[in-house]
């Protein structure tokens, strides 16, 4: 049978239709190391209304943009069971081999690096400001159980072992180290959002609402789809392939809405493009449309195993990792974020489940998106393959690409977008 995108859609949609009536109930995978989610977002608003007075009187500092989204992170509960900022014997323990110094699992650091503690050295509570939104408010308080110096030497082996690289143009080994040389350590309570629930309001959910409405939902299997990009034809359809063959009820199209290197495009033009396909080309009560608040590592492997961890803590049972997910650049090998799960993490660590993906492409042999890997008597010049660099080309020159390439309706956000620079 000859199978158009539309006529796989539909062929998914009634293997979805099939699995939901015959899905045996279960309980929802458990978030990593807790039998539930604990976000520190304060939702008791007496509490968090005295701890945004109790604020003004507290020395304050303001934290990086990083720091900003971990707050964010922590607050929707994607880092359960972490309860705050790492001190630096755990960011180290955790970049040489993803434990804490008491064996709790976690794939990179997770610290509150400022440039100078003038103003807080010395204080039990303190005040994080945030510099992403007007004014600087206090995002979180902070009990300080520790503030380190973290020498050269330090930085160097957190750097490399979580980046694999001390390339100081690699963006995010730019942006890491660009943050500070004193590590504030301790719990925090997260008082607001930053500019996610403002900005984002239709978009962004913290891992508490992405569960409950999994719930809601009536799904039991769910794979997340991680992205920083607008989603082309192949990446709709690898969707499709894992919701099919892993016979899911659901798909989360998680995106990312923070800070991203220069050149890369903007979180509501990715928002809008990304909201038409799915209305345009995902059956109903399939698929969900959410972004986190969080500023992208580009740290390939190590950040493939965090960007599972917070997907099982927001309740998907599987996850899809194309070649070289989350990378930049020649940095990572092309399948380095799938292999880091047989090499480096522990067999018990996550229960999430992985859907290993190859690059996808219009294969025009077979007159529709396959993964390369699964078509053997293909050569490179069977498929549609267009470099990001032409793709962004076209769209600038108000060229829409080839449909094997790119739905219309989504390059048309993009030409308007690419042409109003």
């Amino acid at each position: 049978m000859d199978l158009t995108p539309d006529s796989i859609a539909i062929f998914v949609s009634s293997r979805y239709i099939l699995f939901n009536q015959n899905t045996v109930h279960r309980k929802m995978i458990n978030p990593v190391g807790s039998d539930k989610l604990l976000p520190l977002f304060v939702y008791d608003e007496t509490r968090r209304n005295a701890l945004l007075e109790e604020a003004f009187g507290l020395p304050s500092v303001e934290i990086s943009s990083a720091a900003a989204a971990n707050a964010v992170m922590f607050g929707g509960g994607y880092f359960t069971p972490l309860q705050g900022y790492m001190n630096l014997a755990d960011a180290l323990s955790v970049a040489e081999n993803m434990q804490t110094c008491e064996g709790r699992f976690f794939p990179v650091p997770i610290l509150n690096l400022v440039e100078s503690v003038d103003a807080i050295e010395g204080a039990a509570r303190i005040a994080l400001r945030d510099p992403n939104v007007e004014g600087s408010p206090v995002i979180a308080i902070q009990q300080v159980t520790a503030i380190e110096s973290v020498n050269d030497e330090q930085m160097a082996l957190m750097t490399e072992k979580v980046y694999r690289t001390n390339d100081q143009e690699h963006p995010g080994v730019a942006a890491f180290n660009g943050h500070g040389r004193y590590a504030v350590s301790g719990p925090i309570e997260v008082l607001n959002f930053s500019y996610f629930e403002t900005d984002f309001p239709d978009t962004f959910r913290t891992a508490v609402q992405i569960r409950t409405e999994i719930e809601q939902r009536g799904w039991h299997r769910v794979v997340a789809f991680q992205t920083r990009n607008p989603m082309h034809l192949a990446h709709e359809e690898l969707c499709h392939m894992a919701m099919d063959r892993l016979g899911c009820d659901g798909l989360v199209i998680h995106m990312l809405l923070g800070k991203l290197k220069a050149g890369d495009i903007p979180a509501d033009v990715r928002d809008n493009a990304i909201r038409t396909m799915v209305n345009l080309y995902f059956p109903e009560n399939s698929a969900i449309v959410t972004g986190y608040g969080f500023d992208m590592l580009y740290a390939g492997p190590r950040e493939a195993v965090l960007h599972a961890y917070f997907r099982q803590n927001m309740g998907a049972s599987h996850f899809i990792i194309g070649r070289d997910h989350a990378g930049v650049g020649d940095y990572y090998g092309a399948f380095d974020a799938q292999t880091i799960f047989d090499t480096e993490v522990p067999a018990d660590a996550l229960e999430i489940e992985i859907f290993r993906a190859d690059h996808t492409a219009w294969s025009k042999k077979l007159n529709r998106v396959v993964m390369m890997n699964e078509a053997p008597d293909h050569t490179k010049d069977d498929f549609v393959l267009l470099s990001g660099t032409r793709v962004r080309e076209m769209l600038s020159e108000g060229i829409a690409p080839p449909k094997e390439f790119s739905r219309p309706e989504v390059a048309e956000i993009l030409i308007s977008y690419y042409q109003s620079l």
